[in-house]
């Protein structure tokens, strides 16, 4: 115990101590979003905030033995790529756009050097295909915002500070939901998550711990943690190519309505070379956005974890089936404990993780030649196309599809065959 506790301490830096603070001038970007410099004592520093060619001086809150891990305080000397007065909240310290200071064809630039140095380095593939996906609006596009509550108002989380930033505006959040979360009042609420279907019109807001006391408009579905623990059901829906989707309260779906257009397309591309009426297996499928949406006659194994979701997938591919005339089946399991069925073609999207060896496992397992991975995380795509590349699959592309302007984080499709 002793041991442990003490080799915690040799990594970060005691909150007593006085801040460390180090001049660095940044030179790159490292998967994950940091800058990159290289201090005089030439020791490696990953600063958040900080962009290539800003000079800045940086507080240090993490020291380990080949890197030190800081937070930008005062910018010195702009870099090219660095912007100004976007949003207002940000300087109030606002933490929910972490590249909001960066332009926007830079944020991309960055995004796909990352994927691409994860998939070298982390994947081992030598000259990765990577390429950028369809262009999405830049802003107003969020349909799902998590806001924390101080004295009855919506805010962000501030940057590596449990308190709230509350906002008269978000340029981020689509009209619909910037509406809730400026305008609503949550009462003693602590937690709000505001949802809305782009297409639909729909809205809902889930409230922590409940929904006393709360004030939103009359067509918002308002539901509290508390009445879903009791056993109450509330659900918006949305559009996609078509097709209605049904979406619980609790259930997880994309982040806005257009990205979630734009995977749906990248993945139908992914597997255009699959023969019609190929067996398909959606794993990880959430309220089966991928399966709905599954090319007429196709046959779908759908698996998922969530109830939640599980039970919203039913209905969607439910109704799914009677438009594309095929067979749908939902497995409600853990795809680490899902028994594979032989299948053609196989869809994956995992969470932040990736696939690990169990996914990759029970892909390989089906006996699929083709694979459709949507990746969530730079360094998890890495370490995914090192396992599925051991297993015999070979990267075809992938593509970056950019849901998340303004931050560092990325979502990926990728194409293999075996």
């Amino acid at each position: 115990m002793w041991v442990l506790y003490s080799l915690r301490l040799s990594n970060v830096a005691l909150r007593n101590d006085p801040p460390e603070v180090v001049n660095a001038t940044i030179t790159s970007v490292a998967v994950g979003g940091d800058g990159v410099a290289r201090l005089p004592s030439g020791e490696v520093v990953f600063v958040e905030g900080a962009f290539p060619g800003d000079h800045v001086q940086a507080v240090v809150h993490t020291r380990a033995k080949r890197y030190l891990k800081a937070e930008v305080s005062e910018v010195l000397n702009a870099g090219a790529e660095r912007i100004h007065g976007v949003c207002p909240h940000l300087h109030q310290g606002c933490g929910g756009c972490g590249w909001g200071n960066l332009a926007y064809e830079a944020q991309l630039r960055h995004k796909l050097d990352m994927v691409t140095q994860a998939v070298s380095r982390l994947g081992g593939h030598v000259d990765p295909p990577v390429e950028l996906g369809a262009h999405l609006v830049e802003s107003g596009f969020r349909t799902t915002v998590r806001a924390l509550v101080d004295a009855g108002r919506g805010g962000f989380r501030a940057k590596r500070e449990h308190r709230a930033v509350v906002v008269d505006s978000c340029r981020m959040a689509h009209p619909l939901v910037e509406e809730l979360l400026v305008e609503g009042r949550f009462g003693s609420a602590h937690e709000v998550v505001l949802r809305a279907g782009a297409k639909t019109g729909e809205r809902l807001a889930l409230v922590y711990p409940n929904a006393a006391e709360v004030m939103l408009p009359s067509d918002v579905v308002v539901v509290g943690a508390d009445e879903l623990k009791a056993g109450r059901r509330a659900w918006y829906h949305e559009e996609v190519n078509g097709v209605t989707l049904r979406i619980s309260a609790q259930s997880f779906f994309q982040s806005r309505h257009d990205g979630a257009t734009a995977l749906v397309d990248t993945v139908s591309k992914a597997l255009v070379e699959v023969e019609p009426q190929a067996r398909v297996a959606d794993l990880y499928c959430g309220v089966g956005l991928f399966s709905a949406v599954a090319p007429v006659g196709t046959p779908v194994v759908a698996v998922e974890r969530s109830a939640s979701s599980v039970a919203d997938a039913k209905v969607n591919l439910a109704n799914a089936n009677l438009v594309h005339h095929r067979s749908t089946r939902v497995d409600r399991v853990a795809v680490e404990r899902w028994k594979p069925v032989a299948v053609d073609a196989v869809i994956a999207d995992p969470p932040r993780s990736g696939l690990a060896k169990d996914g990759v496992a029970k892909i390989n397992a089906t006996g699929a030649t083709s694979l459709a991975l949507v990746s969530c995380d730079a360094g998890a795509l890495g370490r995914d196309v090192s396992l599925l590349r051991a297993s015999g699959w070979q990267l075809k592309r992938s593509t970056l599809v950019d849901l998340f302007a303004d931050t560092p984080h990325v979502e990926v499709v990728s194409h293999f065959v075996r």
